[in-house]
């Protein structure tokens, strides 16, 4: 067996063909994590129109899929008891495409159920994904998280990008939305070849593994869950603190834009360096003083550097997801392992990350100004540094069951 090969799952080695099948399938459902959520955002206006939607009803549209990624991230382990991790993903990026056709419809009871079903097959693939990468390319982790973690922020980008000249060019807000319903449905042309690898999955397919009872889990939770905290809030209200500190729309938008185009090299390296490391702790304290001197400049003068204090923001933003990620599979032994704690982290940490923005809204009310609200977000910089100082120690989880002869 090459050098090569040996770096991949053994039943993949056996069939060479399909190493390159199984990385553009992963990277391709990584690409559909997001587009079809944030495509509406650049449309707000055509679409509050087109339905007669208040600021309330299209504001439910951005919150429920949260709310979806909480509650089916946490059954998600139970899923892959019965169907294969393969089969699963087909079935949400069928989902997807569904939940984006129901979102064009005249009806908002129907986009709001697409909503929900958009929402609910996210969160299947969020936690599936990450393992998936663990099993089939257990010796290129870091690599193929960090490859992951682009295409996830790429997707987002290009529904946002894309949104408005697709609108003009066609005169129709729903053509940039439709790109999000045909993308999945030709994605699973990839995975419908990898069926046949069933059996290769079954690290992931197994027994009941729970993590409720393990610090190491909870450190690793509350990590993902305040970094989604921290990016939800300051991309929905970036732009506004920016604009009643002295700035222009244009560039304000142009500043918020740059937190997901500074990320992308982070989400690459990150993982790569995580892998390789013993303890991720060195990368923890680097990314926390980045965020934090990035909340720092925005809460002391944000009109007077503010292209700097985002792109620190981003780039802050950007290591700590893709260090989140890296977690996942650095802290487990196995398949079952991963699943379980990508379900729980990713449970807890996207129902924390709802009340994101809500919070940051609540504190400016309250106060009449951006800069209590910016300090809440600074102090809870310090509580995720300690808690990713935590989850960055070399071990793995134990597991709650008596089945757990495979921890440390």
């Amino acid at each position: 067996m090459s050098s090569h090969q040996a770096n991949i799952s053994p039943l993949i080695s056996a069939r060479p063909w399909v190493i390159g099948l199984a990385m553009l399938a992963l990277l391709m459902a990584a690409t559909n994590l997001r587009g079809g959520l944030v495509v509406f955002a650049p449309l707000v206006l055509e679409i509050r129109a087109a339905l007669s939607l208040s600021a309330s009803e299209f504001g439910l549209l951005t919150t429920l899929p949260l709310i979806c990624f909480a509650i089916i991230s946490i059954l998600v382990p139970a899923f892959t008891r019965i169907f294969s991790s393969i089969t699963l993903v087909i079935a949400g990026l069928l989902i997807i495409a569904a939940g984006v056709l129901l979102r064009l419809t005249p009806h908002y009871a129907w986009v709001i159920v697409g909503t929900l079903l958009l929402g609910s097959a996210i969160a299947l693939l969020n936690v599936l994904i990450p393992v998936l990468v663990k099993v089939f390319f257990p010796k290129r982790i870091g690599l193929m998280t960090g490859l992951y973690s682009i295409m996830l922020s790429l997707g987002a980008g290009m529904g946002l990008f894309i949104a408005v000249p697709m609108m003009q060019a066609f005169d129709n807000w729903k053509a940039p939305v439709l790109v999000w319903a045909v993308l999945p449905i030709l994605t699973c042309f990839l995975w419908l070849p990898l069926l046949r690898l069933r059996s290769s999955v079954t690290p992931v397919t197994g027994a009941k593994v729970t993590l409720w009872k393990n610090s190491t889990a909870w450190a690793v939770t509350f990590y993902m869950g305040l970094q989604s905290f921290f990016f939800y809030a300051i991309v929905t209200w970036l732009p506004k603190i920016l604009i009643e500190s002295g700035l222009e729309p244009l560039q304000a938008g142009t500043a918020t834009a740059l937190i997901n185009l500074v990320s992308i090299p982070f989400n690459l390296f990150v993982p790569i360096l995580a892998a390789r490391m013993n303890n991720q702790r060195i990368l923890v304290v680097l990314i926390f003083a980045i965020s934090f001197s990035g909340l720092f400049g925005l809460w002391l003068a944000p009109e007077k550097a503010p292209m700097l204090w985002a792109s620190l923001i981003g780039m802050g933003a950007g290591g700590s997801l893709s260090l989140a990620l890296s977690f996942f599979v650095l802290r487990t032994k196995d398949g079952i392992q991963a699943t379980s704690l990508s379900a729980m982290a990713q449970s807890l940490g996207y129902l924390l990350a709802s009340t994101g923005p809500v919070v940051m809204a609540w504190i400016h009310e309250l106060s009449g100004h951006w800069l209590h609200a910016i300090l809440l977000l600074m102090c809870l910089q310090l509580i995720q540094l300690a808690f990713g100082w935590k989850g960055a120690a070399a071990v793995y989880v134990k597991p709650d069951t008596r089945q757990s002869n495979q921890e440390k």
